[in-house]
């Protein structure tokens, strides 16, 4: 014992004390940052048993198409979320977008020159994309201009969109959507059911949007002006980061992302109604909460957000498969949320407790290392 101070203790007895709760709580934040993938493995897993056409590659192909439509909405969402917004309106932008490639499609009458244009089909995509990044213009320009509530706008907009949907037919649907060769207007469909090297147009897409996001929000500027403007926009604006612009941009990103879901989805059925992608938007933030996403804003990514999107695909679809009611998918999907939010909070709730005012961080415990956030870059 020393003679002024407090008993010396060997650095080499408290080095193995905290070695072995550490490596616990490592394994731990590992099983909860992992969560989405481990997840889908689960699901695969059990409707393989369950179904012996559930594990066939023809099968997974086709459920990718699927989840596809749900995973281009999730990665629009996720820009938002990082944000510390929401849009509900993705859904109903979907819809829209839809709605006016088919309105373009079936041909656009110019009664003044006793002519119908028949556009082509690149033209159709442009043109569906641009109502999408119009849709989240005004989105943008309502929350970082007006300050309006995320929350509200997106609202608004969600009813707007749809009844500008519901408006263009009066509730009907555009059908046959194939077009025809002699007008020049075919080859929409081919998003839908055409595949290169055996893999879906639509999986194709998804893949190329989510590799174009990934660069952004790792490689590019903009990442991290979005990454500090979600984590704390205050201290973003004080750092120089254009905190408005930003915030504009990623919701125009999440309604041209929505604009592409509707016209894969559009050209999957070969029809377009003014209802399609009605509920789409929960999906899309249970996506973005499945694959580890904090609602408050800032932490994220890309990899984490298509998991998810394929965890609730390949549920819902594992569920058809099988025989399962519609009432007990809703239940077992909605399951599924609400255990990702409860380890979501789990995960984030050491970051909270640390970014409260009122000065110092409060002294950690082992449970502070189970649920610290990882150290690893944003998006990477």
């Amino acid at each position: 014992m020393s003679r002024n101070g407090p008993p010396i203790v060997s650095s080499a007895t408290n080095d193995v004390e905290r070695v072995k709760p550490a490596s616990r709580f490592a394994v731990g934040r590992l099983l909860i940052e992992g969560r989405a993938f481990m997840a889908l493995l689960v699901v695969i897993i059990v409707f393989s048993i369950l179904s012996k056409n559930y594990l066939t590659v023809n099968n997974m192909l086709t459920m990718s198409s699927h989840v596809a439509v749900y995973a281009l909405l999730a990665m629009g969402q996720l820009l938002v979320i990082l944000n510390g917004g929401i849009d509900l309106s993705v859904g109903s932008t979907l819809g829209l977008s839809g709605m006016v490639a088919g309105f373009l499609m079936q041909g656009v009458r110019l009664d003044a020159f006793g002519v119908i244009m028949y556009p082509a089909v690149w033209v159709v995509v442009i043109a569906s994309c641009l109502v999408g990044a119009l849709v989240g213009l005004v989105n943008g320009v309502l929350i970082s201009r007006f300050k309006v509530a995320p929350f509200v706008a997106t609202l608004g907009m969600l009813y707007v969109v749809r009844g500008f949907a519901l408006l263009m037919t009066n509730g009907l649907t555009y059908n046959d959507l194939g077009g025809r060769s002699d007008l020049g207007n075919t080859g929409f469909d081919w998003l839908g059911f055409n595949r290169i090297a055996g893999v879906p147009i639509g999986v194709l897409v998804m893949i190329l949007v989510a590799l174009a996001l990934s660069f952004l929000l790792s490689r590019a500027v903009f990442g991290r002006w979005l990454y500090a403007s979600g984590g704390n926009e205050r201290a973003a604006e004080l750092s120089g980061v254009p905190v408005k612009r930003v915030k504009i941009w990623v919701y125009v990103a999440s309604g041209v992302c929505s604009a592409i879901a509707g016209l894969i989805l559009s050209s999957e059925l070969t029809s377009a109604s003014p209802t399609a992608g009605t509920s789409y938007e929960l999906t899309a933030i249970a996506a973005v909460v499945v694959g580890g996403a904090a609602l408050t804003g800032g932490r994220g990514n890309i990899r984490g957000t298509l998991l998810g999107a394929f965890v609730i695909g390949f549920l819902s679809d594992g569920l058809v498969i099988i025989g399962v009611s519609v009432y007990w998918q809703t239940v077992f999907t909605g399951a599924v949320i609400v255990f990702a939010v409860l380890l979501n909070s789990i995960q984030y709730r050491g970051r909270s407790r640390r970014n409260q005012p009122g000065g110092q961080p409060p002294a950690t415990t082992p449970a502070d290392h189970l649920t610290e956030p990882a150290s690893e870059p944003p998006g990477r």
